[in-house]
């Protein structure tokens, strides 16, 4: 499943903020080079992986190579896992206060966030998933308003949101970090094997 040494990947996302923090947190270790592409993409709806994959498969068609697409939820364990997929909708509507106060009649505030990266060869390839799980807490927004539901989620064993946290603390403990880190590791192990078997 690995890529040929020295190709490009084509990261799709119009998200600036989110390509930085992506290649902050690969760093060097990531064996290929990451090429942001805006693509517009269906809005596909189901469970998180199933989402992930038609979206992996529609990027490769279009970009007709190696891609990596990113699916992010938000999940309240007291709406039963909603918004999950959907969170880009409610923030968009919501803002971080209406998310907030979507749990007021709530006790229950805990959340998770989940990041799913799929990354697929090219058209016809398999789609393989790499995810991470932050577990936290829904709190009233608080912090820098520039990047998404940051300030409305509070990960477990910190007194910070997401986005009162310094980046390179957030970038140790977030759901992003955590499946970029399983993917990355699922890389270099790949390239150990092909350069071992070669």
């Amino acid at each position: 499943m690995a890529v040929p040494a020295g190709r490009s990947v084509v990261f799709v996302t119009g998200n600036a903020k989110k390509l930085e923090e992506v290649i902050q947190i690969l760093g060097d270790k990531f064996p290929y080079k990451l090429i942001s592409k805006k693509i517009d993409l269906p809005e596909y709806q189901g469970e998180p992986d199933e989402i992930s994959i038609h979206k992996c498969k529609e990027a490769a068609r279009q970009v007709d190579g190696p891609v990596i697409v990113e699916d992010t939820c938000l999940c309240f364990k007291a709406l039963e896992g909603l918004p999950g997929p959907y969170i880009k909708w409610f923030l968009d509507k919501l803002k971080p206060e209406g998310l907030y106060k979507l749990l007021a009649g709530y006790e229950d505030k805990s959340a998770w966030a989940l990041c799913t990266f799929a990354f697929t060869n090219g058209k016809d390839e398999p789609v393989e998933l790499f995810k991470g799980i932050t577990q936290g807490h829904i709190v009233e927004p608080r912090g820098p308003r520039d990047f998404g539901w940051d300030p409305c989620f509070q990960p477990e064993g910190y007194d910070k949101t997401y986005a009162e946290l310094p980046k390179e603390v957030k970038n140790t403990i977030s759901h992003r970090y955590r499946a970029l880190a399983a993917m990355s590791e699922h890389f270099s192990t790949q390239n150990k094997k092909t350069k071992l078997e070669g």
